[in-house]
């Protein structure tokens, strides 16, 4: 299966009064062709810049990204001019933003913001591109899509402004799409409708998604393979069933403890991970995890674990094993 999107070593920073934030410290993963990876984490983690950081959207300054390469079919986005980064952003990999109230400009009609790419990386005329708005529309489920192209933001509800976000991102036929917490502004009946709708869409277009999110709920159902992200490391990596039947990093088995389930007995209480993330203005010296695991011992606090194969597709960065109760 032939690799879209090659990332190796990504780190961000962002240099602010307070000091340097160290957003993202060194992950690296690809996305093979019509894969779906699915991003998880808690906020802060380092999600959302990482996807940002590759697509060359962090503002600079005080953003930085200090090391690492983002292929896109063997072309590295980190190191090519922004003129030809503006010809792979919106028509190669597209981005459906978190927010869909703020990511849409509130003075620009719909049709002018779905057109814009249309005209800009398809060539399309105006007649052209207003059509191609409209099939968009209505195939994201907006009711008389004809209409509502003249539409301004204000005048759709959350859950449709995400679906004009969705219909925007897709308008070139984007080979990867990047989905930034797309349900998180949203209703729980609206969030499912989202989620059906990229669904319906991937196999449709046969893109490969990687979709952000701290629900892992949503996760098994769209996803293919998972990435856990903590304080801007990748801790686990695995197939989406493998994910869930046997997590072997002790912040995975947290998160999993904390999802409520329709088989959990009324007696049993949702667990939660105690204290805080640790401060992204430290370089951590050992696994930044520590402080909040059950099964940290002295190696923990003195070195940070890479992360290492414990299966088949299946990569931890942990010093204690689990499954065997013992260190590695």
């Amino acid at each position: 299966m032939t690799t879209l999107l090659e990332v190796n070593d990504l780190r961000a920073r962002f240099h602010t009064p307070e000091g340097t934030v160290y957003a993202v410290n060194g992950i690296s993963y690809a996305l093979p062709e019509g894969e779906t990876l699915a991003v998880v984490g808690e906020s802060g983690c380092g999600k959302s810049v990482s996807m940002l950081s590759i697509l060359r959207l962090i503002p600079t300054p005080p953003g930085e990204i200090a090391s690492g390469s983002a292929l896109y079919r063997g072309i590295d986005m980190l190191s090519i001019t922004e003129e030809q980064m503006e010809h792979i952003r919106g028509k190669e990999i597209g981005m459906i933003f978190q927010d869909p109230m703020t990511s849409l400009n509130p003075v620009l009609t719909i049709r002018r913001q779905i057109t814009e790419s249309l005209r800009r990386h398809m060539a399309m005329t105006d007649v052209q591109a207003r059509a191609r708005a409209v099939e968009l529309l209505e195939a994201v489920g907006i009711p008389d899509p004809a209409r509502r192209l003249n539409n301004y933001p204000h005048e759709f509800s959350g859950g449709m402004r995400q679906r004009v976000m969705v219909a925007m991102a897709l308008a070139c036929a984007p080979s990867v799409l990047i989905a930034d917490e797309p349900t998180t502004a949203l209703d729980v009946t609206i969030q499912a409708q989202i989620v059906e709708l990229v669904i319906k869409m991937r196999e449709q277009l046969g893109m490969a998604i990687i979709w952000i999110t701290h629900d892992l709920g949503v996760v098994a159902g769209i996803a293919d393979r998972v990435i856990v992200m903590y304080a801007g490391f990748i801790v686990e990596e695995a197939q989406v069933a493998e994910l869930y039947e046997n997590p072997r990093h002790p912040y995975t088995l947290a998160l999993l403890a904390a999802l409520p389930r329709a088989d959990r007995r009324r007696a049993q209480h949702l667990k939660s991970i105690p204290g805080v993330p640790p401060s992204l203005h430290v370089e951590p010296r050992g696994c930044p995890f520590a402080p909040r695991c059950e099964f940290a011992f002295d190696r923990c606090w003195e070195e940070n674990p890479a992360l290492e194969p414990v299966a088949n597709g299946h990569h931890v960065a942990c010093w204690f094993d689990v499954t065997s109760g013992a260190p590695r």
